[in-house]
């Protein structure tokens, strides 16, 4: 193969080692016929004559072509069998020779092709001579005389057929030769068509001159019926060409490989050598710039036209064209003379009004053939196709790429990380793992909400550009969508692949400066690796969900998946058809725990908890439950279902003269409902209980979320006169300063801190510092958790008022308190206007 592009590739100026032995053997044969011959030169007057029908004869030229070749088919037959009747044989070489050397001339042919034609035309007819002289003499232009003059012919038309053959195998390959021999019996008829034609001439000729006269209004007429014939032969060609050209571009564009057929198909419908395709860079596009070749098989990137040409089609928007048959500046056909480029035909690729590309075609095949002003309207259809395919090509390659991409940050999105994440599980590398890490970015709804959408966009791109430049190589980076971007790759373990999430979380936390301001943005990261963690695409996603859904309960940590949260995530998928069910039935129970004050031991109130006991899955966590109620709509039947508990508890305890509040949980969504306080306000109407006697918890994530949206709900209840108490205070990221800003009433100092102060000095730090500034911010504070004598003394000697918590009593439920109201009320403490006090507990 590479000795065969090697013989490809060869210059033209090979042809002279054919040339070369073509002028010998016309030496040879010319010698020898002149010492056989008798005589060897005729008359003059009649040799110039049909030296001048030979070069009219020899200009028109049939072309087959071959590759880059071109095989002529001329009607020199006709008059050369007249010359071997009538003229000695050397005089019909030379004027045979001077013939083929004025029309190459005419055809402006490389000096290699020139010779090689002038010596095969020589050759030809030297050796047809000594055949000649070798058969018997021709007495008349009887029946005995065709097979002598076609004898004579036929060594002309062997010579040229060897010395074609062989010069198209010396530059180009046994291939091309071949192909070559191929064309032989077409040229053989028109060969035998020729020699039957000037037999004729002959003959009429012969029997009176005047019969020329004939001849020629014959051939005339002949010429017009042909050159309508070839019209029409080539525009049928071309319809057909044209269809078959549509097709194929339209079947091409479905698979991408449409450049290739379009400009394979350009280039033999228009006979050329080079048909090239320029499109300029247009946004993720790059640059096109194509060339199919006729000696080549599929696309090459080398461009034998100058760009000024197609920059000038592109800007001008029309038809550039250069060559022998177009008018032209000087300036161009030195360009494409540099380039070796005859002739070329540049059309503007239009969609709409605007240019987006250019085609042309260079080298009209043949070395006779040349592009002409009927190939313009040709071209210009043909573009029209090829700017319609190529748009409609890159448009459907624009909606597949939209398909798989985020429009925000370009990045691949869930379906085509699904993708690409189903093709890595398919392949088990021994030593490694598919990991998939789940990055979600913290408070981008705050940010959102604060500096509006564009601020949160550009915290997005900033994260996805950060995700991009920090992964390793082989990693595919992707919006799953809203805040959420994964990342998947192999490595060699589960271990390697939480150490990559935490190091990309640290990247991802650097501070991000947009205009004047300054962000920090943290991310929790959830990770699962095939196979540990799944078989498949779709349960590694739900997996990685999980763990960093889990990892949001722990701000800015990384959690590997465990098999705990995906039971855990069905128990509360399956609970919320139960949920509904136990609201509908009254499966669900009220428990109340006591609240006291800690140094009187008063008690104060009760705190509502709610409790279900599942006819199937026993008992179930409140977090699970209440959970599902937010995710499945239900949470305000909830909510509403422990207010009117408690509220009539409450009612039943001042009727039966032991007035005691209640306190009930809010979720942090029951704030964004606007009709929520209405409607605890109609509910304290109802049950006829005071607003005081009402205390409405919520945790601190839910009223300290960095921003003001729970503040006018807040406000609202709280001009209903019912307290506000901040739970769980201590687990979030808020401080004590950002309490003075909220209308609440309470502080709960959880229970971590507290059940730790007897063995932590930092936690008994911490339940100082939030007893000692709550109380200058005019604030209640209630420990939670409260379980031995040594934390209330503590908690007594730091100033704390109120407890809660196992010391004094469980969360128990309505007919379980009242006996605990019986055993640990003193009864001699109840007095209208005063709390009950509790026994001393021993």
């Amino acid at each position: 193969m590479a000795q065969r592009e090697h013989v490809r590739r060869r210059s033209t100026h090979h042809a002279w080692f054919i040339t070369g032995p073509l002028a010998f053997v016309a030496v040879v044969c010319s010698t020898l016929t002149s010492l056989v011959a008798d005589p060897a030169f005729g008359e003059w007057w009649l040799a110039a004559a049909l030296l001048g029908v030979m070069v009219g004869f020899g200009m028109p030229v049939l072309n087959f072509v071959v590759r880059r070749q071109s095989f002529g088919a001329t009607l020199t037959e006709i008059p050369l069998v007249i010359a071997f009747y009538l003229l000695p044989p050397l005089t019909v070489v030379i004027i045979y020779t001077v013939a083929s050397a004025v029309t190459q001339t005419r055809h402006r042919f490389a000096p290699a092709k020139f010779w090689f034609n002038v010596a095969k035309a020589a050759a030809g007819t030297s050796l047809a001579g000594l055949v000649l002289q070798a058969l018997p003499p021709m007495q008349n232009v009887g029946p005995g005389t065709w097979p002598i003059l076609s004898a004579a012919v036929a060594a002309v038309f062997l010579v040229s057929l060897a010395g074609i053959v062989g010069v198209h195998t010396l530059l180009q390959g046994w291939q091309a030769g071949r192909d070559a021999l191929r064309t032989v019996p077409p040229a053989l008829l028109t060969a035998a068509i020729n020699v039957c034609l000037g037999l004729i001439i002959l003959i009429a000729v012969t029997e009176t001159y005047w019969s020329a006269a004939l001849l020629a209004a014959l051939g005339a007429a002949l010429i017009l019926v042909y050159r309508s014939y070839a019209q029409f032969f080539r525009q049928h060609r071309t319809l057909s060409e044209m269809y078959d050209l549509t097709r194929a571009i339209g079947e091409r564009g479905q698979d991408g490989a449409l450049v290739d057929a379009l400009l394979g198909r350009v280039r033999a419908l228009m006979q050329a050598e080079y048909a090239t395709l320029w499109m300029p860079a247009q946004g993720r596009h790059p640059e096109v710039l194509l060339t199919a070749r006729v000696d080549d098989p599929g696309l090459l990137d080398v461009v034998p036209t100058p760009q000024e040409l197609r920059d000038q089609a592109a800007n001008e928007g029309r038809t550039v064209t250069v060559g022998r048959a177009f008018e032209g500046g000087q300036a161009a056909r030195r360009a494409l003379n540099s380039g070796k480029i005859k002739d070329v035909i540049v059309v503007p690729l239009r969609s709409g009004q605007a240019v987006i590309g250019t085609l042309e075609v260079a080298n009209r095949l043949s070395d006779v053939g040349h592009f002409t002003g009927s190939d313009i309207p040709v071209f210009e259809t043909v573009a029209a196709h090829a700017a319609v395919a190529l748009e409609n090509s890159r448009l459907v390659d624009r909606l597949r790429h939209d398909a798989y991409h985020d429009t925000l940050t370009k990045l691949p999105n869930r379906r085509r990380i699904t993708g690409a994440l189903e093709e890595a599980v398919k392949i088990r590398a021994p030593g490694e793992v598919v990991a998939l890490l789940l990055f979600d970015v913290d408070q981008l709804r705050q940010v959102n909400e604060s500096l509006g959408h564009a601020a949160g966009d550009k915290v997005l791109v900033e994260v996805a550009d950060r995700l991009r430049s920090c992964v390793p190589s082989s990693a595919l980076v992707g919006r799953a969508g809203g805040d959420e971007f994964l990342v998947t790759l192999r490595l060699e373990s589960a271990v390697a692949a939480m150490e990559l999430a935490a190091q990309l979380r640290e990247q991802i936390r650097d501070e991000m400066v947009f205009d004047a301001l300054t962000l920090d943005v943290d991310t929790a990261v959830g990770v699962a690796v095939h196979p540990d963690h799944g078989s498949d695409a779709a349960s590694l996603l739900q997996r990685v969900d999980l763990a960093a859904t889990a990892a949001k309960s722990v701000p800015g940590s990384v959690q590997l998946f465990s098999p705990t949260m995906e039971s855990r995530s069905l128990r509360r998928l399956g609970l919320a058809a139960d949920l509904r069910r136990a609201l509908d039935e009254g499966q669900l129970e009220v428990y109340f725990q006591p609240k006291v004050t800690l140094r009187e031991r008063r008690l104060l109130g009760v705190e509502c908890l709610a409790r279900w006991e599942h006819p199937a899955h026993g008992t179930v966590a409140p977090e699970d439950f209440v959970a599902v109620a937010e995710h499945t709509g239900q949470l305000g039947r909830f909510t509403e279902f422990v207010l009117r508990e408690g509220l009539r508890r409450s009612r039943d305890w001042t009727h039966a003269g032991q007035p005691l509040a209640v306190a009930v949980n809010l979720s942090a969504r029951t704030l964004t409902d606007q009709h929520f306080p209405a409607r605890v306000q109609e509910l304290l109407d109802e049950y006829g209980v005071p607003p005081q006697r009402l205390t409405l918890e919520i945790k601190e994530a839910g009223v300290l979320d960095g921003t003001d949206r729970p503040i006018p709900t807040l406000r609202r209840l709280r001009d209903l006169g019912v307290r506000l108490s901040v739970d769980d205070f201590g687990t979030g990221d808020s401080s004590l300063a950002h309490l003075r800003r909220l209308p609440v009433h309470e502080v709960k100092v959880d229970r971590s801190f507290v059940q730790g102060m007897a063995t932590d000095p930092g936690d008994l730090a911490i339940v100082n510092a939030v007893v000692t500034l709550s109380q200058q911010f005019g604030l209640a504070v209630v420990a939670e958790g409260v379980e031995s004598e040594l934390t209330l003394e503590l908690l007594q000697d730091i100033g704390c008022e109120i407890g809660q918590g196992f010391l004094f009593s469980r969360p128990l439920p309505y007919e379980r308190l009242e006996a605990w109201f019986g055993a640990q009320v003193d009864p001699e403490t109840i007095s209208p206007g005063e709390l009950p006090r509790l026994r001393v507990v021993p």
